[in-house]
């Protein structure tokens, strides 16, 4: 078991650019009038010299009326297009075919006479077919599946998890603990997404990892009595606040479906929990594990897992302030 765990802060110490992976493309087509639509993207890129030629492949009844309009960064590329369309676009297909290797992509439809539709690309199904009538369930799901997927890929809030149940230890004040992270995280969230509040992102990225380093410390301290063993609710409370703004930056990334956003919001929101709880379920499961095989092996597990988090945590931040 100290085989493994040592492997782990291996791969958490070499693997450091994980952090707020979740970056996909995004892209909007907006009606215009009966013929004419908008036509937008944003492409992250993994560096500088990546190829920045991609554009979205537009359905069949459709083509472009000029060249389009990139706006070039270092990491990302902003296109926008007027886009001609001799026929209605239900039934045709609209995509990105230069996924392998980016991740997802997230499609907007937005028609004049039809509910927004909401499409989640991929490497294996990089194009979607616009529907006639589409399903009410479809921004839910959408946006269900990508929260799941960012709390999964978001390697720091997901640490931060990992940190607060190793923290905590015991089922029933990891329930408490954890309620009350997701409690504040919901607020700011909300909040920044509707326009009531707002932080930069970059503090942002550099407290969220701050916030590591403060847990993976405690978690070295052993069972020395600290506000945090002691109200650790109130710890992961305060800590949820600043996460919900990283969340709500994620989220304005891959960016809400007009007329759709409290459908979006909460889904998404919802999707975020339940990949927490199936992580503080394995890590539970985890310290189960090895109080059974092993007795006294828990310290030191806990120990080498505080380094290996606290290093990680401490790299990103220094990353962020500086980078």
């Amino acid at each position: 078991m100290i085989r493994w765990l040592l492997a782990l802060a291996v791969l958490l110490i070499a693997s450091p650019a994980l952090a707020d992976e979740l970056r996909p493309v995004s892209i909007q087509l907006e009606q215009v009038d009966e013929a004419r639509w908008n036509l937008g993207w944003r492409q992250p890129l993994a560096s500088p010299q990546a190829d920045r030629t991609a554009r979205p492949d537009l359905p069949e009844v459709c083509e472009f009326s000029g060249e389009p309009v990139l706006d070039n960064s270092a990491l990302a590329v902003v296109g926008r297009a007027d886009v001609t369309c001799k026929e209605d676009i239900a039934g045709s297909r609209i995509g990105w075919p230069a996924l392998f290797g980016q991740g997802d992509a997230i499609l907007r439809v937005a028609p004049l006479d039809r509910p927004v539709q909401v499409y989640r690309l991929t490497a294996q199904e990089p194009y979607a077919e616009v529907e006639a009538r589409p399903s009410s369930l479809q921004v839910w799901r959408g946006y269900f599946v990508i929260g799941v997927e960012h709390i999964l890929a978001g390697w720091d809030h997901l640490l931060f998890v990992i940190a607060l149940v190793l923290l905590v230890g015991r089922t029933w004040p990891v329930i408490k603990a954890t309620t009350a992270f997701t409690v504040a995280h919901s607020i700011t969230l909300a909040a920044t997404t509707l326009g009531v509040t707002g932080l930069p992102q970059r503090p942002v990225e550099a407290l969220i990892a701050l916030s590591i380093v403060f847990l993976a410390v405690e978690i070295a301290r052993g069972t020395k009595e600290t506000i945090t063993r002691r109200l650790p609710w109130v710890v992961a409370f305060a800590f949820g606040l600043l996460h919900g703004f990283g969340f709500a930056g994620a989220l304005r990334e891959i960016g809400l479906p007009e007329g759709e956003v409290p459908a979006a919001l909460v889904s998404f929101n919802l999707g975020v929990e339940a990949g927490q709880l199936l992580v503080i379920a394995l890590v539970l499961l985890v310290l189960a594990v090895i109080r059974r095989v092993r007795a006294g092996a828990e310290a030191p597990a806990l120990r080498i897992a505080s380094y290996a988090i606290g290093i990680t945590g401490a790299y990103w931040l220094v990353d962020r302030v500086i980078g």
